[in-house]
């Protein structure tokens, strides 16, 4: 099991920011409300409490949090220094092919004058094989070359993206941090509390009234009499 990553000093104030967010969300704040004391101290216990335990929130959001560190590594100064350091090679291809080039055209030109000149010996025999060598490696640094610039090109096209990457992940891992790790932890928080509990429930009043047992009876009325399936008529 991979430990998990602890939070980066650098990372506190985007923690902080969730941590006020969370605190500020619709259910979590009506909950506060019924905090009987008038300075209101459950939010600053609950925001102690989630900055003294920052590891058991970002816990939550682990695969969002080394993602967002991963990239943040990869766009470092030092590693952009290497790059810098590996741009050495394309410069030098560059550059070699003209000077080859060069020297290759002055040996074959010579080679080829000392041997119309019909001079003896061994010179314009091997000013000729050194220039055709030189030719060789001019046309092979110019390959060189012109791999070099093209994947120099498609590195710095990559890199005007790594910024993008960067903050999209970012914000991944603060949405995971909000949702996963630190309004679970602040809703357990609040459960734990004694001075926040559910409201006192309201006594409904009685759907009839009870009878008075001293009330007067009133009497039929005649019309109530004549009505009435008990009276009899004349």
């Amino acid at each position: 099991m991979v430990a998990p990553s602890p939070l980066r000093p650098e990372d506190r104030p985007d923690f902080e920011a969730v941590l006020h967010l969370a605190l500020n969300t619709p259910d979590i704040r009506n909950t506060l409300r019924s905090d009987p004391t008038t300075t209101g101290p459950t939010a600053a216990r609950l925001r102690t409490r989630a900055l003294a335990n920052a590891d058991e929130s970002t816990a939550a959001a682990q695969r969002e949090y080394r993602t967002y560190l991963t990239l943040h590594t990869s766009a470092q100064p030092g590693t952009s220094r290497g790059h810098a350091d590996g741009s050495l090679l394309p410069a030098v291809a560059v550059l070699t092919p003209p000077g080859a080039a060069s020297s290759a055209a002055i040996l074959l030109m010579l080679g080829y004058v000392f041997q119309l000149a019909d001079i003896q010996g061994t010179l314009p025999g091997s000013l000729v094989t050194a220039g055709w060598v030189l030719a060789l490696v001019a046309a092979t640094s110019t390959l060189a070359a012109l791999t070099a610039l093209l994947t120099t090109a498609m590195r710095g096209r990559g890199g005007s993206v790594q910024p993008a990457r960067l903050e999209q992940a970012r914000l991944d891992w603060q949405r995971a941090l909000l949702t996963h790790g630190m309004l679970p932890y602040l809703r357990r928080c609040i459960g734990e509390e004694p001075s926040v509990g559910p409201a006192a429930p309201t006594t409904q009043p009685p759907a009839d009234p009870p009878p008075n047992p001293t009330a007067v009876p009133r009497k039929p009325t005649s019309k109530q009499l004549r009505t009435s399936p008990n009276h009899e008529t004349g």
